[in-house]
């Protein structure tokens, strides 16, 4: 029988593992996870040392719902269940597009230079237990909003945090 390998959460994560995972399709989710004081928790990458993030993730079908999108990264980068009724997911209605950083486009089809960000942000509790995807991030914090900008290595996903105080009051 041959050794698989760790147990990894969802299947994304087990064929990212077993390297069966075709291109990645240029389309994915930001997802703002802050409480209502507006801390916000954010991961540092495992493949990047101090590089440090929302959860983000791209589809698994060119069909896949975004919702679904966001849903199934937040549940697979910290463990948190949207259920749509204690947690909810707030999709932003917002999209960006950006050009992929030269060490990450190998992992997209040849020629492929850019990706569309759809942005969603979740309120959760502080006490919330955080589980990270050990092959995907190694710590978490949760830090002040500006704090939490200034940390973010993407301009886009630091944006989106200095964008809650008002997309947040709004939602409420």
């Amino acid at each position: 029988m041959q050794n698989l390998g760790p147990r990894l959460r969802g299947d994304d994560a087990f064929r990212r593992y077993n390297n069966a995972m075709p291109h990645k399709i240029p389309e994915s989710v930001l997802v703002v996870i802050h409480t209502a004081d507006l801390e916000v928790l954010l991961i540092e990458r495992a493949d990047r040392s101090g590089f440090w993030q929302s959860v983000t993730g791209s589809l698994d079908a060119l069909d896949e719902p975004l919702h679904q999108t966001a849903t199934r990264e937040l549940f697979e980068e910290t463990g948190i269940v949207a259920d749509g009724e204690r947690i909810k997911l707030h999709d932003w209605q917002l999209s960006n597009i950006y050009e992929i950083y030269e060490t990450w486009r190998h992992r997209y089809a040849p020629g492929i230079t850019h990706n569309t960000e759809h942005v969603f942000s979740v309120c959760v509790p502080r006490d919330i237990p955080i589980v990270l995807a050990p092959r995907e991030h190694v710590q978490y914090a949760w830090l002040p909003l500006l704090e939490a900008a200034d940390r973010c290595f993407s301009s886009s996903n630091a944006e989106a945090i200095l964008q809650l105080p008002r997309r947040f009051s709004s939602a409420v």
